[in-house]
């Protein structure tokens, strides 16, 4: 007869070696596609870098020295960082309204919505970026109708305004669809007992619907930054070469100049940001909780 403990042994033995079954592949995947490249970046960031695009035979520091007392360096980190979080904010202000109406409706309006929400992304965003450059030319739609009323033209390309504007219409999608994954809390019937006991509507927002949906508002504007760091298309032709931030600096260190330490230091130095930000998220997660 077996013994009463033999099965759980059984099923704890095979448990053991179901877990690493599962992992294993996806394990293997992103070693192979993420975290070896990473590695092979971050050594190469610290190569010799010759005259010309070579690469020397040496390992130095001197790239990273140089990047990190730099100031033209220093100030491009600064401005990648600080256009980034104006994105963040602005894509938050606009997709948030957007957002609490998709979840509040429901029927066939809340499918037509959700779906006008989510096109934009059917559309690459080169597609995009060429129809805001039509809209924000010099002889653009704007322009032409600010002429049209006898207004002055504005500056609207190949610089910053271009690239917020550009992006900030970009990334709304994804920072709609992060809200609505972490509005979850977000209960009506909480809303109506704070409108019960008195409360204005504006207090009832501020003190009820939005730290319940702190946790999408977390996500998505971890999301938009990350995205708005990392974006090389959009600043690349909205700025038009004037507009200088990370991804476009590493673009032009790599292919333009050659300089393939410079860029994989600066590729470390976006990654270490992605690290910053991930470790601010996990902490307002914990707090908000």
């Amino acid at each position: 007869m077996p013994l009463a403990g033999s099965g759980k042994a059984s099923r704890a033995h095979s448990n053991f070696w179901l877990v690493p079954a599962l992992i294993g592949p996806i394990a293997l995947v992103n070693g192979l596609v993420f975290i070896v490249p990473v590695l092979n970046l971050l050594r190469l960031s610290f190569v010799e870098a010759l005259a010309g695009g070579g690469l020397g035979e040496n390992y130095t520091v001197d790239t990273w020295t140089k990047t990190l007392t730099d100031s033209f360096y220093l100030d491009l980190i600064w401005q990648s960082i600080s256009t980034s979080l104006m994105i963040t904010l602005l894509t938050l202000l606009a997709s948030y309204p957007i957002a609490l109406l998709l979840h509040r409706i429901s029927g066939r309006w809340k499918t037509v919505l959700l779906v006008l929400v989510i096109s934009p992304l059917l559309t690459s965003a080169v597609v995009r970026t060429y129809g805001w450059i039509a809209i924000l030319a010099d002889d653009g739609l704007i322009n032409n109708l600010l002429r049209a009323f006898g207004a002055e033209p504005m500056r609207l390309m190949f610089n910053k305004v271009g690239v917020v504007i550009g992006l900030t219409e970009i990334l709304m999608p994804y920072m709609i669809l992060a809200l609505l994954a972490g509005f979850g809390r977000l209960d009506p019937r909480v809303e109506e007992a704070a409108r019960t006991l008195g409360a204005p509507p504006w207090k009832v927002f501020l003190r009820v619907v939005v730290p319940l949906t702190a946790p999408g508002i977390a996500l998505g504007c971890l999301l938009t930054f990350v995205l708005a760091v990392s974006s090389f298309i959009t600043p690349k032709l909205l700025g038009g070469g004037r507009v200088f931030l990370l991804a476009t600096e590493i673009y032009d260190q790599a292919i333009v100049t050659l300089n393939w330490p410079l860029s994989a230091t600066l590729s470390m130095i976006i990654l270490v940001i992605f690290g910053g930000a991930l470790v601010i998220y996990s902490r307002l997660l914990r707090s908000i909780a």
